[in-house]
């Protein structure tokens, strides 16, 4: 049986309107998904990212691919399909970086401890629970279905200055 050559999906930049909004649930649990999340994992690592949510490469959907050991764990690739956080405890302060949001970092406030759950690609409801990283790339990446950036989550000033280094990058075509 021959393979299909899976297609890398663009990443989308901020100020993309796609960004701002919550993904509609997915409703149909098919081959056509399947094939969508295995070409969501390889965009994510074209990109050189940890994780990658449906509204980064233009569809608005609550689907989301997260891989934090970057190809190294198999195991611990994970696919969640209409995620909700079910718990959670804790806090940490960490740098956060965006595939949407390039060349910026900001420290961002987010729970230590969170326990989600969600659908597999083939409806089958799960929980799954992370800390630290994981926790952090899980509700980064939900907050992308909701329409929230990371820097939606930070102070107002640092946003205003984030705001004015795209600009910037904008004005100079390297945005």
């Amino acid at each position: 049986m021959a393979t299909v050559a899976l297609k890398i999906h663009e990443v989308v930049k901020y100020p993309d309107p796609v960004l701002a909004r919550p993904g509609a649930p997915v409703t149909v649990f098919d081959r056509a998904l399947r094939t969508l999340v295995a070409e969501m994992f390889e965009s994510m690592y074209a990109a050189q990212g940890i994780g990658l949510a449906a509204p980064q490469i233009g569809l608005s959907q609550r689907l989301t691919v997260i891989d934090t050991s970057f190809k190294k764990e198999p195991k611990d690739k994970l696919v969640l399909v209409n995620p909700e956080v079910i718990a959670r405890r804790g806090t940490q302060l960490e740098e956060e970086g965006c595939l949407s949001l390039p060349e910026i970092r900001e420290k961002v406030k987010r729970d230590a401890w969170v326990k989600v759950r969600a659908q597999n690609e083939c409806g089958e409801w799960f929980e799954v629970e992370g800390e630290e990283l994981l926790a952090r790339a899980m509700l980064h990446e939900i907050d992308h279905l909701n329409g929230i950036l990371f820097i939606d989550r930070i102070s107002r000033l640092k946003r205003e200055l984030v705001l004015r280094k795209i600009k910037k990058m904008q004005k100079l075509g390297e945005w």
